[in-house]
């Protein structure tokens, strides 16, 4: 393993070095930074030129220019960083740890939403092969693979923030509309679930009814003006969580399991009045975050105690659930404050933001703050969500279509085993071996692809710092923007391969 390793990262050294020397040349010999001043009316167009010429060493060959810039990325290995500075006398390294804060915000939780739908999908539509719903999804995920990401972006503009902005002031559904989505809504269940014809029948006219009353009742209720989830949704969404995440997990019959589960959910149900009136009131993120860890370690620990022989199993599932709840929990104490967020004069009735990171001179606390990061992440997350979901779920289906007709899935069956198990525990992790590839090259090449999304929705990431530099001629943000990405895509390839070797044991990566 050590050795395979230690061999990869001396043959990536190597093709970075290759990379970035003919990046840097490129940037270099694409124009010329002084042009602008040479052609500028400014008294003191002399001093300026030195200066920058000093700055950025235009006064040394390119390709010597280069060295220098690769002794200052060397000096990382001791602790001394150094980028260079941009045409503004700015230090790289600085603009980069701000500009990587704002991307790796904008593109971590659209990419794991991403993996865990297409992975979901994926592995339903390859059970239901042939149905309405396979062929549904395959339409989808074709037509937003199609797609470029900028036309997705104007449209989830102009259709999602803009239209959503204009319906919240008078948010009326109607009857026509309402009767719309509540069909819309049984379709997909129907195709979903599957089964016989009467089954299908029954969950058409299910879905459909009880979609059209909770869409009734947000109506009436007045919901989308003053939103909430309340102790009953907690209760109902926590029992619901604990009977799905087991029989998905282990199996409903797994009483240990199951007992362990609803527990956990009871014990999410009975803290969510000390959470609201007591805790809520003075969150941070430090405490956010920790309180999410806690809910993971009680939640495991009460599976493992009432786990029986399967403790590990229970754990898990438990662990599951009660971040499940505490996630319920945690959007009921966001939505309390969404008045004051919607009624704010800095965002005036109009939350769906449509450009930027954040509002300017917001203020308000972390519940508020909260607020304004989710509606501005929320169209650039789409975007990339629906990208990504396209291809991966596609790749899901095929491997996991591969796996489900080999011999021993074939052996399994016959020795009647449960399809849960046959699927989760038998087909599921020889199907997840190519899609590790996959996965890992799409985080690797996501920051890079997140040029055009910044771009199209104002946001001050790495894509800006690297069209900025393109734009003034300047190799030092270009190229930090450059060994960034390159640094991730050979760090995921070397993840890619070892996942390969964790996933099936036949392969070996010590020879």
């Amino acid at each position: 393993m050590a050795s395979f390793i230690t061999r990869r990262l001396i043959a990536a050294f190597f093709v970075l070095l290759a990379a970035t020397f003919l990046m840097y040349i490129l940037v270099a010999l694409s124009g010329d930074p002084l042009q602008e001043l040479r052609e500028g009316n400014a008294p003191n167009k002399i001093q300026l030129m030195e200066s920058l010429t000093a700055r950025l060493n235009l006064d040394v060959p390119p390709v010597f220019r280069y060295f220098l810039w690769l002794g200052g990325v060397a000096g990382c290995f001791i602790g001394q960083c150094d980028l260079g500075v941009n045409v503004q006398g700015l230090p790289v390294l600085t603009l980069l740890q701000q500009a990587m804060g704002s991307t790796l915000q904008l593109v971590t939780g659209a990419q794991i939403i991403a993996i865990i739908v297409g992975l979901i999908v994926g592995i339903t539509t390859a059970l239901r092969q042939y149905s309405g719903y396979d062929y549904s999804v395959t339409f989808a995920s074709f037509l937003f693979f199609s797609l470029p990401i900028f036309w997705v972006a104007v449209l989830l503009k102009q259709y999602t923030a803009i239209g959503f902005n204009d319906w919240l002031a008078d948010p009326q559904i109607g009857i026509p509309l309402l009767i719309g989505i509540s069909v819309v809504s049984g379709l997909l269940w129907m195709s979903l679930l599957g089964g016989a014809p009467r089954r299908r029948l029954i969950t058409l006219a299910v879905a459909t009814v009880s979609t059209g009353a909770l869409l009734t009742y947000f109506e009436l209720s007045n919901w989308f003006t003053t939103p909430s989830v309340g102790i009953v949704g907690v209760a109902v969404t926590a029992i619901a969580t604990a009977v799905g995440i087991t029989a998905i997990s282990v199996g409903i019959k797994d009483s240990h399991a199951l007992r362990g589960a609803l527990v956990t959910a009871g014990l999410g149900i009975a803290l969510y009045y000390p959470m609201t009136f007591y805790v809520f009131r003075g969150m941070s993120l430090p405490l956010f975050l920790g309180l999410a860890v806690g809910a993971i370690v009680v939640g495991g620990g009460i599976g493992y105690v009432l786990g029986g022989r399967d403790r590990w199993q229970s754990a898990r599932t438990s662990a599951i659930v009660s971040l499940i709840v505490a996630a319920v929990i945690a959007l009921d104490g966001f939505l309390l404050y969404w008045n004051a967020y919607f009624n704010s004069s800095r965002v005036n009735g109009r939350p769906m933001a449509t450009i930027g990171s954040e509002t300017p001179n917001l203020g308000g606390n972390f519940w508020i703050q909260g607020i304004d990061t989710f509606t501005h992440l929320l169209l650039p997350t789409i975007a990339i969500i629906l990208i990504s979901f396209a291809s991966l779920t596609r790749y899901t289906r095929a491997s996991m279509l591969e796996v489900m007709n080999q011999d021993y899935i074939r052996t399994a069956r016959s020795k009647g085993l449960t399809q849960r198990t046959v699927v989760v525990r038998h087909a599921l992790r020889n199907a997840l071996i190519p899609i590790s590839t996959v996965i890992a090259l799409d985080l690797g090449a996501l920051i890079g692809g997140a040029v055009i999304t910044e771009s199209v929705f104002g946001w001050s990431g790495m894509g800006q710092l690297f069209l900025n530099g393109l734009r003034a001629i300047d190799p030092n943000p270009v190229m930090a923007f450059f060994l960034i990405t390159g640094l991730l895509a050979v760090v995921f390839n070397l993840i890619a391969d070892l996942l390969y070797a964790s996933l099936d044991p036949r392969i070996r990566v010590s020879s």
